[in-house]
């Protein structure tokens, strides 16, 4: 298997050029294969790969943008897009023809992240197939977008596909003889949710999944609805794949509905195709990442394939705990299993928006990523944490999703160790309870050296020490509560006051507890060595061994 070409600057242009993106100048055949999207940042500035897709947000002006166009030519950079008016006086024409990168203009109502996604979806970065062409009835196999298009010519009308869920997988050119809904469910990638409503108190998705032939929904006139659908569903066997969607002025045709219908069959082997090629390649990339995690002999060449054998890197790892369900509730651990792949999915989007040449993979039940960073870059950990942080802070608290953050691994040999530290860091995370969902390996060291020492504990069989062994036993014989008595005075400082009242119980009650404690335990509490002894044994006598992870 090989890693198939990238899409150029023509092709995205071709694709997006109608709808989204507008020429402002440059020469896009310059660019043949675009090497990844980056989000410019004036105060952290990305590191770019070769021949990147530059979104300028936030980016307007004549001389900020000429300056741009400028830095991102010495960088190598394919093209910037800015916002719509964009800028075309001499300055910076002859900036990004001085440079050599294009400069183009995304249109008012698109939103970035809309058109991140997108660009994503055509660059089909990762995407592994055979080595050679392939082609599905005519058209490149699993190219969405070709096949919009292709469609749209024979039925002369725009065209959407769209999944189950009403989600815009690909689009024709021609969307501006469409009406605005159809522009708003374009821009969006997701038809609204008004108008997905208004479908089902219709009944137009019934009778659109109970036929395989092609249905015509009205339009209601109200709310930029106003051109009739013609529609199918993109079916493989019993399944329903997605459906395709045609704005048509007039009834098709019986040649019209036929090619609609032949249509949805050619949709359904690319949509297959798609699913297919999206579970070998994450099967792969898994398979890729494990090795480079793991530091054997092949981590060179895996790194290599991952492109990251020029960078330094931050290892992440993001888990999510199991869900509390009774035992045999197969339809929700499906559910959970679902989600939790979909949060893989946008754990892996929020790291190469930070950098192109982010690798995420999900590893057992843990999504492990690299960030790559500078080499030279000093806080490398600190700004690991902070991406992190901003990830928790999008996805909610729907999951409760945990991640650790190893060290700082300047070269492969050190990624291994980065690997230990995410997992142990996520680990605390893990056991420790409480509503802390992030952790540096180098903030949480003693808590997971404790946790090493339990398992430690735990293999050897090695029962509490003599002192802790007695007091367990006297309070289970008795009754009593003195190994929390010697746990509030321990955490106290030998503050009687405040352990006394930490236990609801009057000082002196408090006294006579803790001079049994001496008694039974045989210990003396003036030791410092031995104050120590116990509460380290305390604090290992309710963490989990290997067996409990």
């Amino acid at each position: 298997m090989t890693v198939q070409p990238r899409a150029g600057l023509s092709r995205v242009l071709e694709d997006l050029g109608t709808t989204l993106l507008d020429l402002v100048c440059g020469d896009p055949k310059r660019a043949d294969a675009i090497g990844g999207v980056v989000i410019h940042d004036a105060l952290d500035e990305p590191v770019l790969p070769r021949q990147a897709l530059v979104l300028g947000v936030g980016v307007h002006g004549t001389v900020d943008t000429a300056r741009l166009l400028t830095s991102l030519g010495e960088a190598g950079a394919a093209a910037l897009i800015i916002r719509s008016p964009a800028p075309d006086e001499p300055l910076v024409l002859e900036a990004a023809e001085r440079s050599g990168v294009a400069l183009l203009a995304l249109t008012r109502g698109a939103s970035w992240a809309q058109l991140a996604t997108l660009l994503r979806s055509l660059l089909a970065d990762g995407d592994v197939g055979e080595a050679g062409p392939q082609t599905l009835g005519g058209t490149p196999s699993g190219d969405m977008f070709a096949v919009a298009n292709a469609v749209a010519a024979l039925l002369d009308a725009p065209v959407t596909i769209e999944d189950r869920n009403s989600r815009v997988l690909a689009f024709s050119g021609r969307q501006d003889e469409a009406d605005d809904s159809r522009v708003e469910t374009v821009l969006g990638r997701q038809v609204p949710e008004r108008f997905t409503r208004l479908l089902e108190e219709r009944g137009t998705f019934r009778d659109l999944y109970r036929t395989d032939q092609a249905v015509l929904v009205a339009p209601t006139q109200t709310d930029g609805f106003h051109i009739p659908r013609a529609a199918i569903t993109v079916r493989a066997g019993d399944e329903i794949l997605g459906s395709i969607w045609a704005a048509v002025d007039t009834p098709l045709t019986s040649q019209r509905t036929r090619a609609l219908h032949d249509a949805a069959k050619l949709v359904a082997l690319h949509m297959l195709r798609l699913r297919a090629g999206a579970d070998v390649a994450r099967r792969l990339r898994a398979d890729l990442l494990s090795t480079a995690l793991e530091g054997g002999p092949g981590a060179s060449e895996a790194l290599s394939r991952l492109g990251l054998t020029d960078y330094a890197g931050v290892v992440l790892a993001l888990a999510v705990p199991d869900p509390a369900a009774p035992t045999g509730s197969t339809d929700l651990h499906a559910r959970h299993a679902a989600e939790r792949e979909r949060l893989t999915d946008a754990f892996a989007m929020h790291l190469s928006v930070i950098h192109a040449r982010a690798a995420t993979a999900m590893i057992g039940d843990v999504a492990y990523g690299i960030l790559p960073v500078p080499q030279h870059q000093t806080d490398a950990e600190e700004t690991a944490a902070r991406i992190a942080s901003d990830f928790l802070t999008r996805v909610g608290n729907r999951m409760q999703p945990l991640i650790g953050v190893g060290t700082l691994a300047r070269n492969r040999s050190e990624l291994s160790r980065s690997r230990l530290g995410a997992d142990r860091a996520l680990r605390v995370l893990r056991t420790g309870g409480g509503s802390r969902r992030l952790a540096q390996i180098t903030d949480v060291h003693v808590e997971a050296l404790l946790l090493d020492l339990a398992d430690l504990m735990a293999e050897r069989g090695d029962p509490p020490p003599g002192p802790l062994t007695r007091l367990l036993a006297y309070d289970q014989r008795h009754s009593t509560n003195l190994v929390e008595t010697l746990r509030n005075w321990l955490n106290s400082f030998g503050d009687v006051p405040a352990a006394a009242e930490a236990m609801c119980v009057h000082q002196n009650t408090f006294r006579y507890r803790l001079r049994r404690v001496t008694e039974v335990a045989e210990s003396d509490l003036g030791d410092p060595e031995t104050r120590f002894a116990l509460m380290l044994q305390l604090r290992l006598l309710h963490l989990p061994g290997p067996s409990r992870r």
